[in-house]
């Protein structure tokens, strides 16, 4: 053999190789089926929150039914930035407050252009307002955060929407307290190192972010009252009224009541109908399976799966809750 041929019959044994590995990438991103398998990207959030560990387990159940079909879960920078991904369809699927859906679909608030692409294929479970306090802090209501410093979510998060809400109700703004534009982890870590007195979280409780600083710091969840609760519904009509129950976080010894919005599972309009299906029923046909994974996963239920549904639902989702009796 000579060594001219033996050069070529490298070369072509090398692109054919990358040839091969751009087109697995690709199969792998864009949830292209390849030979018989489908790789699709939920975005979730971050992993002290609960969008993580119930995107894990949602997961594991379609993996585990649907052979022909592997979620690969992503942490996410929270639910406008999981929106945005969506409506620029660099994903197939996302969590997101229902609340933020609507804004997103409608390109209300911080959406310029409205992202129609989105979807609903269920809602999962209440997300409730979560007002942490520092003790010491003396932080009793939400009209006590005036000079202090508060800790509001990332810049254009699900949570940090809500707090600018809530406090216009509350006749507050953000000139009236030194405001941090950090994520929940950071502000955990900080409110242990006392560089914040407060900061709000909008998530399924328990949160682990919370659990860390309650483990270390004495801490308070500041109740809404009932009068502040009604104002807010009556010109917000996402939210309702929950409570975070007794006992939830350590030194919490009575319920708080707050504010809640629903955690959702959205997907891109083009995803295929039958795609869809099959993933909402691997995960509906067996989601008492992941009941013990995390305490708000026991919310997931079919009879719950669509209140709160504030966009138009995938017509995958819509085909499975037509067999289940639940839409026309």
């Amino acid at each position: 053999m000579s060594l001219g041929f033996r050069r070529r019959r490298f070369v072509f044994r090398k692109w054919l190789l990358i040839s091969i590995a751009i087109l697995l990438l690709s199969a792998w991103f864009s949830g292209v089926a390849l030979a018989g398998k489908v790789y699709m990207s939920m975005v979730t959030g971050s992993t002290g929150g609960t969008y993580y560990p119930i995107g894990e387990a949602i997961a594991s159940l379609v993996n585990k039914y649907v052979p022909e079909v592997t979620i690969i879960v992503e942490t996410g920078n929270a639910s406008v930035a999981n929106c945005n991904l969506i409506g620029r369809h660099e994903v197939e699927m996302a969590f997101a407050q229902n609340d933020v859906a609507n804004w997103a679909y409608n390109g209300k608030y911080l959406f310029k252009n409205p992202l129609t692409n989105i979807r609903a294929i269920a809602s999962l479970y209440p997300e409730l307002i979560h007002l942490v306090a520092l003790k010491s802090s003396k932080i009793e209501t939400i009209y006590d955060l005036k000079g202090k410093r508060v800790a509001v979510g990332k810049p254009g998060s699900g949570t940090e929407i809500d707090v600018r809400l809530i406090l216009k109700e509350a006749g507050l703004s953000y000139k009236d307290m030194i405001i941090s534009y950090i994520g929940s982890g950071t502000a955990a870590q900080r409110m242990k190192d006392g560089q914040i007195d407060a900061f709000f979280y909008t998530v399924g409780c328990p949160a682990r972010a919370i659990i860390d600083v309650a483990s270390a710091r004495d801490i308070v969840i500041v109740p809404f009252s009932d009068s502040f609760i009604k104002r807010v519904r009556k010109k917000y009509s996402w939210f309702t009224k929950s409570v975070i129950p007794a006992g939830t976080y350590r030194g919490q010894k009575v319920n708080v009541p707050t504010l809640s919005v629903m955690a959702m599972w959205i997907a891109d309009s083009k995803e295929p109908a039958d795609l869809i299906y099959k993933v909402i029923k691997g995960a509906f046909d067996h989601i008492s399976e992941i009941y013990n994974v995390h305490p708000k996963a026991k919310f997931i239920t079919l009879d719950s799966a669509l209140d709160g549904v504030s966009v138009p639902l995938h017509e995958g989702a819509k085909r499975y809750y037509r067999e289940k009796g639940m839409v026309k």
